[in-house]
């Protein structure tokens, strides 16, 4: 067994030890792959999704130098048709990114990978025939063991991430993959199957990608992976019955992406991390993807100020994914900056609507502290616009508010009645047809007043409801 080829199951079996979700069923998903030309896949993820859990379970499950059956007889996938086939019956080589780049800088990654691979198939399969080209080599290693490998890459966009301000880094590094991945020949006489996991979807290169080839599932389409992101609402109500743990304050914190198929799923590391202290919390800070938060909601493109005050109200705004370049440093527009939070987690995405919100609870403590933390000179300038809203209001520009990116407010105030009474006379009288070309949400708001209370002791009740446009 090695660091980078044939790890073995040790890492599994320390996940299994803990609390554990079984997430097996994934391997079918891949076993499905092996051999064929889908045999590439790519999978992102926010940090503390589980990644890197997968991708030791890969390892224990694929890995021949190893019997794992003990570690996957109890769990789903050892009712697949395939288990018995695929299992322990490959070279695996296993790349931790982020374990890579602790160990080399940057500028070395790609031939401190050649080296160790190639060091560790020399020690294990003596008489290994190395050629110039480390394709080339893995292609005779395959032949000598005569078996294909299985590649696994966690935090695949690491060194991109890395190398944020050195373009020619990065792309000498997606040249490496690509000349492991884009050659169909060598892909398919050396690999049986590929699996990455990283934060962000495969990196863009002007009008493609560099190993475009990839079979990709992401936080925006994550498609047969979907119960596979995070936990689902069953297994979640089980680790709180098993655990003693308040189902209802879990749902509020942890709760709020969802999929076509799948319309509650759970940050798997917060849903863990709170049943292990018994303590609801926000513990996304844990992770670096926080400290930069503030750096993307800050940036100055039109409207996204308003847009990010809208989503930590609780208001959902439109997003157009399609033109992201799936890196930390191309944006053109909000809507760059809004997919990229999409896929870090910090916006939840609703495939059929086009639009994103905030999740839950931990996300939106998230938002809050990191605008605590805005720049004077911005704060300023949100004041500034504050202003003008008003004067426009009061001196009846109502050109001025056509640019505006947050909903259309209905208010109807009420002494001594209730909230919902105020609701109601919105709905009855259509006070929505005065905003009907609107283009952007309208939210009703009713509010009532307790008119008879003492000064300094008056209170109001609020109801807001989204106004459900006519089809």
């Amino acid at each position: 067994m090695g660091n980078y080829v044939n790890p073995g199951n040790s890492g599994f079996s320390r996940i299994r030890r803990d609390i554990y979700v079984d997430k097996s069923g994934l391997i079918g998903l891949i076993n499905q792959t092996i051999d064929t030309p889908r045999c590439l896949t790519c999978v992102s993820r926010p940090r503390r999704f589980g990644k890197s859990f997968a991708a030791q379970m890969l390892c224990a499950y694929y890995d021949k130098t190893c019997d794992s059956s003990s570690l996957f007889d109890d769990l789903d996938i050892a009712g697949d048709p395939g288990y018995e086939e695929h299992r322990n019956r490959y070279d695996v080589i296993y790349l931790d990114m982020t374990g890579v780049i602790g160990e080399a800088s940057v500028m070395d990654v790609v031939p401190y990978i050649q080296r160790n691979i190639i060091r560790e198939l020399r020690d294990q399969y003596p008489g290994l025939d190395v050629v110039e080209g480390f394709g080339a080599t893995l292609a005779n290693g395959t032949q000598k063991t005569g078996n294909k490998f299985i590649m696994i890459i966690d935090e695949w966009d690491a060194p991109i991430r890395e190398a944020g301000d050195r373009p020619d880094l990065q792309k000498k590094y997606l040249e490496f993959l690509r000349s492991l991945f884009k050659n169909s020949g060598l892909t398919s006489k050396t690999f049986a199957a590929v699996y990455m996991t990283g934060i962000l979807p495969v990196k863009k290169e002007s009008s493609q990608s560099a190993i475009s080839d990839f079979k990709e599932f992401t936080m925006i389409k994550p498609r047969q992976f979907e119960k596979y992101v995070g936990f689902t609402e069953d297994e979640v109500r089980t680790l709180c019955r098993e655990h003693g743990r308040d189902f209802k304050k879990m749902k509020q914190w942890y709760d709020g992406y969802g999929f076509r198929n799948i319309q509650s799923v759970y940050n798997p590391n917060s849903v863990i991390e709170a049943i292990r202290n018994d303590d609801f919390d926000s513990y996304w800070t844990q992770t670096s993807a926080a400290e930069s938060l503030m750096g993307y909601i800050n940036l100055d493109f039109d409207g996204l100020g308003r847009t990010v005050a809208g989503l930590i109200g609780g208001v959902e705004t439109k997003v157009d994914t399609k033109g992201f370049a799936n890196d930390l440093a191309t944006f053109r527009d909000r809507d760059d900056v809004l997919t990229l939070l999409i896929h870090l987690g910090y916006l939840a995405y609703d495939e059929r609507t086009g639009k994103a919100r905030v999740p839950n609870e931990e996300i939106r403590l998230e938002f809050a502290k990191a605008i605590r933390q805005v720049r004077r000179d911005d704060t300023i300038r949100r004041v500034q616009e504050s202003q003008r809203l008003i004067e426009d209001t009061v001196h009846g520009r109502e050109e001025a508010k056509k640019d505006s990116m947050l909903p259309a407010l209905i208010i109807e105030l009420k002494w001594n009645k209730s909230a919902e009474g105020a609701i109601g006379q919105i709905k009855g009288r259509q006070y929505p047809n005065a905003v009907k070309g609107y283009g952007g949400d309208i939210l009703l708001v009713g509010i009532n007043y307790d008119k008879e209370a003492p000064a300094g002791k008056k209170k109001h009740q609020c109801k807001i409801e989204k106004y459900e446009k006519a089809r």
